[in-house]
């Protein structure tokens, strides 16, 4: 037998790439196929308990956790089979009770964590404040910076509005997303958080000393260096260090609380408002709108690294690991998954096999086309220009203010149902039935600006009620927080 037809009888991933095809390629294919699932879907599966513990206690010795060896014992057992602990008999009746009760109260949890999750709250409660302040600013900076779309070339100024508010997103686009890898590699999900605060900090404090639309265009384009990766890392973060019975609920808080953050960035909106210019500053109002973006992601500065690191990428470096709960549940899968990986891109580009290997396209298929037409389905248009739509539609800016503020507010009441359905009616149904709600919502609202545009400004001013109809078609995007 050759040393390649040894290396295949010990390790099926390893003829998933071959580039010589084997007598029976199809068979061969499939059931290397089958095998990286199954391995990569619980990677202790088919150890016995003997295996699993020893594994356990073997890793807390060579990780200098020795004084907590038995905890790591128990832990691989309830790795390999979390809802298993009623048939394994090194299981005491007490512990047993334990795992009952994190059964039926998944919400009790160490306080941690729950610190763990204001971290994320914030962070996310910054990229929505971050979206939403431009909203109110659009009254007031593009006619200072003679950019107004119902003013001198309104075609052009059109462009260049969207051109300035898209700004961070063009970033993200074309750079800051795809640093979100080498940036979680080389700093991890602390550091990553950390320079994202800061730089989403330093810019919503530069866009408020603009002086030019080009100028304010850089300075949301160097914000996008904060959003990316940050919208990227929290949410991985929140997922790797939360036990798996809760992990989808505190996985879309994060979008929660954007919507939060989005409320709050109309709640700046309006505060700001009636700030009067003064001496050699013009459009003092605006400018505060902006910067008071940065005040969140100085909280996020100074709080993230009081929260642990994420135990994956501690594994993933060799680093020693803090004694928590959390440690015992996911060690065994993280490390036996690490090493899965490992195996699995280990001469490889991971970059490439994304399109080449069918399971992964297949995923990242799935993946561009929901995150792409999620965010080029229009609600977005709601969050940037609901006070540029209101106040074309006869209300003054104050009530226009306040009507995005309404949007705001009940974009994030509606998300409170997702986090308590997440983890009971599943994610991809969630995805079926709200999508075909949130294209019907913004049909009727895009034809009630249709509607409403095709009268006279004198006639909708007449008409009370169709202010009303404008706030309710306003706020009928919100149940696409789901």
């Amino acid at each position: 037998m050759s040393a390649r037809d040894s290396d295949e009888k010990k390790s099926p991933v390893g003829s998933l790439h071959d580039e010589k095809p084997l007598p029976t390629p199809h068979v061969h294919v499939d059931s290397a196929i089958e095998g990286i699932n199954a391995k990569l879907s619980n990677p202790l599966a088919g150890l016995s308990h003997e295996q699993l513990m020893d594994n356990g206690a073997e890793f807390a010795r060579t990780h200098g956790l020795g004084d907590v060896e038995d905890l790591f014992r128990q832990g691989a057992l309830a790795a390999q089979d979390p809802l298993a602990f009623e048939g394994i008999s090194h299981f005491t009746e007490e512990e047993k009770d334990i795992f009952r009760r994190e059964l039926t109260h998944r919400w009790d949890q160490p306080a941690t964590l729950y610190y763990l999750v204001i971290l994320c709250s914030v962070a996310a409660a910054v990229q929505g404040m971050d979206e939403a302040v431009i909203n109110g600013a659009n009254l007031f900076f593009a006619p200072q910076f003679h950019i107004d779309p119902n003013q001198g070339n309104t075609g052009k100024n059109q462009w260049l509005l969207g051109l300035v508010n898209s700004a961070p997103y063009l970033c993200c686009a074309i750079l800051s997303c795809w640093l979100t890898e080498p940036l979680n590699r080389w700093f991890g999900r602390r550091g990553t958080i950390f320079i994202c605060a800061v730089i989403s900090f330093l810019t919503c404090i530069w866009q408020g000393v603009t002086n030019s639309w080009p100028h304010l265009f850089v300075a949301r384009f160097f914000l996008g260096l904060g959003i990316g990766p940050k919208s990227s890392t929290v949410p991985v973060y929140a997922a790797e260090c939360t036990p798996p019975a809760i992990r989808g609920g505190l996985v879309m808080m994060w979008q929660m609380w954007t919507a939060f953050g989005i409320m709050l960035g109309y709640v700046s909106d309006l505060a700001f408002y009636k700030v009067p210019n003064k001496p050699h500053i013009t459009g003092l109002n605006w400018r505060l709108m902006l910067a008071s973006a940065g005040i969140p992601a100085l909280f996020l500065m100074f709080q993230v690294y009081l929260c642990p690191e994420s135990p994956r990428w501690l594994m993933s470096k060799g680093r020693s690991l803090p004694p928590h709960r959390t440690t015992f549940y996911t060690f065994p899968d993280i490390h036996v998954l690490l090493e899965a990986e490992k195996e699995l891109t280990r001469g490889r580009n991971r970059y490439i096999e994304l399109f080449t290997v069918p399971r992964n396209r297949r995923a990242t298929q799935a993946s561009f086309v929901v995150m792409f037409m999620q965010q080029f389905c229009g609600v977005n248009v709601i969050a940037y220009y609901s006070s540029t739509i209101f106040t074309q539609a006869s209300f003054t800016q104050i009530q226009a203010l306040l009507a995005s503020w309404g949007f705001g507010a009940l974009n994030f009441v509606m998300a409170l149902p997702a986090v308590y359905t997440i983890d009971t009616f599943g994610r991809r149904n969630l995805l079926l039935v709200t999508f075909p709600l949130m294209s019907m919502f913004l049909l009727t609202t895009g034809m009630g600006q249709i509607e409403g545009f095709s009268r006279t400004r004198d006639e909708r001013e007449r008409n009370g009620e169709d202010k009303l109809r404008y706030i309710l078609r306003g706020i009928l995007p919100v149940f696409n927080t789901f």
